[in-house]
């Protein structure tokens, strides 16, 4: 039942994965995962968007090893809306993680927060990098390094050097 949902998925789905990611796989299981209850941007449009604040809602040991040049950490299990009070609630933000789960969540509750313009990145960190586009690390050197947060979820990622730890 699953397979025959997730191939329906995939047959609707396929002229738009083609727009958001590399991987025709990825995006089934990426749209199989989020609800899109926050509007998602793509890679390509969030390189358009350099006024767009980038949020991290991964742990900090992820962060650490990789992030977009320009993140921001605000963390998932311990979110803390006081980590963006100083962001003002009209500021277009872009929320990301490995794959766009927790991001989602995290704009859930940004949106909730009364934060107008947030949006999710899709597919987030996994296809930035599988993109070809730069991370840096904790003191802002690019790196080629990303935690992979499982070997599970690890799959998903083509590029760069896979961190487990």
């Amino acid at each position: 039942m699953k397979i025959a949902l997730l191939m329906t998925l995939a047959a609707f789905s396929l002229p738009t994965l083609a727009q958001r990611t590399t991987s025709k796989a990825f995006g089934v299981m990426v749209d199989a995962l989020i609800s899109e209850s926050v509007p998602v941007v793509t890679c390509n449009e969030l390189k358009r968007m350099p006024q767009a604040i980038r949020l991290d809602a991964r742990e900090r040991k992820e962060f650490d090893v990789s992030h977009l040049p320009g993140a921001r950490w605000i963390g998932y299990d311990d979110f803390d809306l006081k980590r963006v009070a100083d962001l003002p609630k009209t500021a277009p933000i872009v929320v990301y993680c490995s794959v766009g789960v927790r991001s989602e969540k995290v704009g859930e509750k940004l949106k909730a927060a009364g934060y107008t313009n947030v949006q999710n990145l899709y597919g987030s960190l996994f296809e930035w990098v599988n993109q070809g586009n730069p991370v840096v690390d904790n003191t802002g050197q690019p790196t080629q390094r990303v935690h992979a947060y499982s070997r599970t979820w690890g799959i998903w990622l083509k590029r760069g050097e896979k961190i487990y730890e």
